[in-house]
């Protein structure tokens, strides 16, 4: 922690100097990065600030969550467009955060409209360009998704540039129906035209990586106690220092990681040391089946990470892809569904599996709200991380059975920094080029990025005049 002369006192008789946005909770080799806090802030505050609206070093945030075999397009479009606008079945989960949504209504992504259902679609789904045809030994997508030009302006504020998340390790082999590698298929966040960023999977690794980023740590030992118990009299020495607002804040800060390693504790509980099986396991006798309940925990748990990454500040870009494409999940822990994501979205209209693929998009949609709801509860001065962050949510298709790439289901939560329009259903004409939400995303971003892939323009009424 640094020293008492670069924290800020209660005493205001005292000269005082703000906290740095980079001070770390350390302790027994461990270091936890902080949330915003009031004593961060400037002595010298301005009106803007005072009245609730983001300052101008307040951090950006950005973040594209992707969701395999699109949606059941005749539940997703809102009624009416502009501010008056009444949201779908689909997406009526999103309710509460109604003012701080941009639903964009006849986007879509020129480049992947060639050679696949699906592969083209997803690993195109950031760059906006068409990947090479290939069976795996040339994987080339022809530019860089949208994310790593973001990480590309704010890594040098933040100890991890980008964070890639996914729930389905990379798909191998070759998708003989189609012609391309699967390994396309797992993968939305490119560094360049033949670089592919690895995802984790892990959530345990990922809460080690944000809370050790600065400072790896060795050790057997070290590792087995909890990183909170080994900060706290840091901590504690630090909220004696605090006002009234800040130790609130802190508190709740530490019962959610408190809340996130216990959690995750639970999650390895069962792993019990120096284990044997009585009998032999083979991986043929492993369940076609995934645990539902696993599947949901690790969601949220996923999401979790991308909450607190965001609320440390420890990254500021970030992926998340719910599935691979053609992912096969099994969502039968939903009442109501039976049989897995990809089988489903094949609905050939009939009304049963369009009645089911429906549920399954309202779960993400579910999943997508909490991650709001999160971001929402994390107060940054008088606004919060969501008001400060964009978080897209969308697929590379429109409708699963057709493998549409018109009009595709594309969403925005948060007000990044007070620079979007929030609060719309905005319709453009048909087949407007998805990378204009783009550059318009990156242009409040920051780094002043006005064009992105084949953008025409930065998308009308996304941005405050």
């Amino acid at each position: 922690m640094q020293s008492p002369k670069n924290v800020f006192l209660e005493d205001q008789s005292k000269s005082s100097v703000p906290l740095s946005r980079r001070t770390l909770l350390r302790g027994a080799g461990a270091a936890l990065a902080l949330p915003w806090l009031e004593a961060m802030m400037p002595n010298s505050v301005s009106a803007a600030e005072s009245e609730g609206r983001a300052p101008e070093d307040a951090p950006i945030r950005m973040a594209a969550l992707f969701v395999p075999n699109g949606v059941r397009q005749d539940m997703w479009t809102p009624n009416r467009v502009g501010r008056d606008f009444e949201l779908s079945k689909t997406l009526q989960p999103l309710e509460k955060h109604k003012d701080q949504l941009l639903v964009l209504t006849n986007l879509w992504n020129q480049a992947s409209d060639v050679g696949d259902g699906h592969y083209v679609k997803t690993s195109g789904f950031l760059t906006c360009t068409t990947i090479n045809k290939s069976l795996g030994i040339d994987l080339n997508c022809n530019g860089r998704s949208m994310d790593q030009v973001a990480a590309d302006h704010s890594s040098k504020f933040t100890p991890v540039p980008s964070l890639e998340l996914g729930m389905d390790p990379v798909s191998t082999g070759v998708d003989t129906n189609v012609g391309y590698t699967r390994v396309y298929g797992s993968h939305i966040a490119w560094s360049g035209p033949t670089s592919p960023l690895a995802r984790e999977l892990n959530p345990s690794l990922v809460f080690d990586r944000l809370f050790r980023a600065a400072h790896p740590e060795r050790g057997a030992s070290k590792r087995d106690q909890l990183l909170l118990d080994r900060v706290l009299g840091d901590a504690t020495q630090l909220k004696q220092r605090l006002g009234a607002t800040d130790r609130q804040r802190m508190d709740e800060y530490l019962q959610s990681v408190r809340s996130i390693e216990k959690r995750l504790q639970n999650q390895q509980s069962s792993l019990v040391k120096d284990w044997q099986p009585l009998t032999a396991l083979e991986k043929k006798d492993r369940p076609d089946d995934d645990r539902p309940d696993e599947y949901g925990d690790q969601v949220r748990l996923m999401l979790d990470m991308i909450a607190l990454a965001f609320q440390t500040d420890t990254t500021r870009v970030c992926t998340f892809m719910f599935g691979n494409a053609v992912s096969g999940r099994n969502f039968s822990f939903l009442d109501g569904v039976k049989g897995g994501h990809h089988d489903t979205s094949h609905h050939q209209n009939d009304e049963e599996k369009l009645r089911q693929y429906q549920l399954i998009n309202q779960w993400h949609i579910e999943q997508y709200a909490y991650l709001l709801d999160k971001l929402s509860g994390m107060k940054e001065r008088e606004s919060t991380v969501l008001d400060n962050s964009m978080i897209l949510y969308g697929s590379g298709l429109r409708d699963g059975n057709s493998h549409n790439p018109h009009n595709l289901p594309i969403v925005v939560g948060g007000r990044g920094g007070g620079k979007l329009n929030t609060g719309q259903h905005l319709e453009y004409s048909r087949d407007t080029p998805l990378a204009n939400l783009y550059a318009a995303m990156l242009n409040a971003f920051g780094g002043g990025q006005t064009s992105f892939a084949d953008s025409t323009e930065m998308l009308p009424g996304v941005l405050k005049s």
